[in-house]
């Protein structure tokens, strides 16, 4: 494998050489002449983002004679190339209207600001959009690792960032939070085609700066909708590949009406059959935006919605059939129960494609509406406030076939057939959650001069759901009726936060300075689906504090650091079921990060080392709950340590290159381990317990090494090979090799070809061609075991297999 990597490096190196062309620069300035850092330049198809001297540089081949530059806050400019000029400086005047990046300017790492984090604009998202969801798009980035259920980056997937899992990263749109308040999960499988309205994303490593949600003990990801257009225009995208994979968006904007209303729309349908058995995902959404632009105000409504049905896969593929060792399957056809008949028989026979699950109806089935209202005023230059209100209403319920269910469990009778007593059943039930989530967020920026700004922001969120469930059909079916719920429990959660910020700049140095006090409150009661009555109230005061400082060496180069504490609270699962059976404790964090970044015309670097210190951190045992979600325990010493590179070199006009890399160690010290033991009769009997001084947290590589190799021969034509490796994960915390993921190595194909034709602004042919090399690979999983009456420790080991070779293709039409 590694000599095909290294012959396609190769290639694409003596292809940038025969391929070299002379340049054309652009400067861009403001009104002062100072340069402007980060503006996008684009000269027909070729879009450059300018560096910390102001400058974006092109090749000469390109047959457009029209620059056009735009930069935030700044009027776009579109301005002809004299001929023969080899260079051209752009002065950018400020804008004479909001346009709505003033929504995340208060969660948003600002420019050379003492945290780690990166940027992923608009046209680089364009590019990979072709309907896998949101963590698929940011495998690039350093230190992510993604997985999908259904192994093709549709449906239910997820990401781990320095192996901290979705729990512990914080999403926000627009400055609004989007964890759901009770699992602290961020489900982008309930906002299908999201990405067809963002406008960037930056994703902040390690605490990052104060946010409105729940505290972010892995990373930050700030996703920001799309800005005012200013000129009306309309897209038609469409993909299809592999799985019968299908993507269907129409998009339309108004552009400036009367010079100062805008309206955008969306609709979207994503649909696969999965690359797991009956994986199946149908999905659709919708966007909607009307706002009010002026110099000093900006109102803009957002609603959007997600509704999907997916096939659940969360049981994942036992073991044997990924290694081959086909000898241990019936071992496991009787840890799962099938003891006898087809199901058995379909385990015995099956690939690494196998799906527990064969009932018409396993889905999960959810909608999630989204509506926001968000004020902007600018009185002048030194002030600007913020203010926000939203609401969240989620209702849904995933069904499943039960066979031969206990009556009791359901709150049902036994039923009477002639003489027999019958006390089982075949049935099929749904278990719901419905919930509203709702709250407002405010900030106020002012600014005492060029060189010191402060910021006063918070929020107050609300949510309240119910967890029931009901038996929809049994085939004995007692005295129950349909909408008879079997269980109910209700949850109610506030979260109050407020924060203060300063930022002060000397003509050498950075200093940031971040106070964050943050109060939750959460409480649940009534029977949940386990036969267990939930009573619990938890009622927490967090203060968590951020500093840092940067080094500015020349202009191109500058050295950081920080200090960041944080705490968070735990999760519904940890209370409700703690495999210790203690009441679960919060969980505290020290967080440094030292790092140094470069910014100059070909070659972009960043070079960071963290340290993230944990007390009480709530790690994965290696167990999953009855819906996929991770079983978690408190340990009182933990640790994850590690440096990160991020870097692009633009080696030639056609040729650049990215790469990223994540060197880490992640540790447990003095961890116990508890197997439950069974006697003869398989009641359990007590628990065996093992100590380890430091093991390896569960789900965290080492390592994780990512490249992006990008071609041009043609001024229209992209092509990428993208690489990502990804070392040993462990199951669970015992660093064992019998319970681990195997190291994985990945690549994937890319070409983009964009035109301008038939009176179209841009048309473009995108193909990704994923796992070219044909990897046998996983990224998640789990086990569990037990000690059975003969004193031997069994234990298995499920994974959720990734798809092997396939393709998307994409047509994307912008009129």
């Amino acid at each position: 494998m590694m000599k095909h990597y290294i012959a396609l490096w190769a290639f694409c190196l003596m292809a940038c050489a025969a391929f070299a062309q002379e340049k054309f620069s652009v400067l861009v300035v403001d009104e002062q002449s100072q340069p402007i850092n980060g503006a996008t330049v684009s000269i027909g198809h070729v879009t450059q983002t300018t560096n910390s001297r102001g400058t974006a540089q092109f090749t000469t081949r390109t047959a457009s004679t029209l620059v056009r530059v735009s930069y935030v806050g700044y009027e776009t400019v579109s301005q002809t190339i004299p001929i023969g000029q080899s260079n051209l400086k752009i002065t950018l005047k400020p804008a004479i209207r909001q346009t709505g990046e003033v929504f995340v300017q208060s969660t948003r790492a600002r420019e050379n600001s003492a945290t780690t984090f990166r940027n992923i604009g608009k046209e680089e998202l364009r590019k990979t959009n072709l309907g896998q969801d949101i963590p698929f798009l940011l495998d690039q980035t350093p230190g992510v690792v993604v997985s999908s259920d259904a192994g093709a980056g549709i449906g239910y997937t997820s990401m781990r960032i320095r192996g901290s899992d979705n729990e512990r990263i914080n999403i926000t749109l627009n400055g609004i939070p989007l964890n759901d308040a009770e699992s602290m999960g961020s489900f982008f499988v309930n906002l299908p085609d999201f990405t067809s309205s963002v406008e960037s994303i930056q994703v902040q490593r390690g605490i990052g700066t104060s946010t409105n949600g729940a505290g972010a003990f892995g990373a930050s990801v700030n996703i920001q909708t799309d800005v005012l257009e200013t000129q009306p225009y309309a897209e038609l995208n469409n993909s299809y590949g592999s799985f019968n994979s299908w993507k269907n968006t129409v998009k339309v904007g108004s552009g400036l009406l009367k010079d100062k209303y805008a309206f955008n729309a969306r609709l979207s349908r994503i649909a696969t059959d999965g690359y797991v058995e009956r994986a199946s995902a149908n999905m659709q959404s919708f966007y909607l935006d009307g706002g009010l632009y002026t110099q000093k105000h900006t109102l803009k409504a957002t609603l959007f919605s997600g509704k999907q049905t997916t096939y659940q896969s969360w049981y994942g593929t036992p073991e044997p059939l990924l290694t081959g060792n086909r000898e241990q399957l019936p071992a496991y056809a009787d840890a799962m129960e099938l003891y006898d008949g087809p199901e058995r028989e379909r385990l015995l026979n099956a690939d690494r494609r196998y799906n527990f699950y064969t009932y018409d109806g396993q889905t999960d089935n959810y909608q999630q509406t989204h509506a926001h209202l968000q004020y902007n005023y600018t009185p002048g230059q030194k002030w600007s406030l913020q203010s926000a209100l939203h609401y969240t209403r989620g209702a849904g319920y995933f069904e499943e076939y039960r066979a031969d269910d206990r009556l009791s469990r359901y709150n049902l009778p036994n039923v009477i057939h002639g003489t027999d007593t019958i006390s089982r059943t075949d049935l099929v039930r749904q278990r719901w959650l419905d919930n509203h989530f709702y709250g407002i967020t405010y900030s106020a920026n002012y600014a005492v001069s060029n060189n010191l700004r402060f910021t006063l922001g918070g929020a107050y969120n609300e949510y309240i759901g119910d967890h029931y469930g009901e038996v929809i059909w049994a085939q004995y079916a007692s005295t129950g009726n349909l909408g008879d719920r079997y269980y109910l429990n209700d949850a109610k959660k506030t979260d109050f936060n407020i924060y203060g910020k300063a930022d002060y700049r000397t003509e050498n140095w950075l200093l940031n300075l971040d106070l964050q006090y943050r109060n939750i409150n959460y409480r649940a009661e009534g029977p949940d689906h386990r036969e267990v009555y939930l009573n619990f109230r938890d009622n927490l005061n967090f203060f968590n504090p951020k500093a840092g400082a940067t080094y500015f060496i020349n202009e191109s180069a500058n050295i950081y650091g920080s200090y960041a504490y944080a705490s968070k609270e735990p999760v519904r699962k940890d209370y409700a079921e703690n495999p210790l059976n203690e009441f679960p404790r919060p969980e505290r964090m020290h967080n440094v990060e030292v790092g140094y970044r470069l910014r100059q015309a070909k070659f972009n670097l960043g070079v960071n080392a963290y340290a993230m210190i944990y007390k009480d951190q709530l790690i994965s045992t290696g167990a999953l709950n009855d819906v996929g979600g991770s079983i978690r325990q408190n340990v009182p010493d933990s640790y994850r340590t590690g440096v990160e590179f991020d870097g692009a070199w633009i080696i030639s006009p056609q040729f650049e290159w990215r790469a990223t890399a994540a060197l880490s160690a992640n540790k447990i010290r003095n961890f116990v381990e508890y197997i439950p033991i069974y006697d003869a009769s398989w009641e359990l009997a007590g628990e065996q317990i093992n100590m380890y001084d430091k093991t390896n947290i569960a789900l965290s590589p080492s390592t994780v090494l990512s490249s992006d190799f990008t071609y041009r021969p043609l001024e229209p034509l992209a092509l990428s090979l993208t690489s990502k490796y990804v070392s040993r994960m462990y199951l669970d915390n015992t660093s064992s090799l019998d319970r681990s993921i195997d190291p994985s190595f990945v690549n994937n194909l890319r070409a983009v070809y964009t035109l301008s034709a038939w009176g179209l602004e841009r048309v473009d042919l995108n193909l990704a061609v994923n796992n070219v090399l044909n990897a046998k690979f996983a990224t998640n999983g789990y086990t569990w075991g037990s000690i059975d009456p003969s004193g031997t420790h069994n234990f298995y080991n499920f994974y959720f297999p990734q798809a092997t070779t396939n393709f998307l293709f994409g047509l994307n039409i912008r009129f």
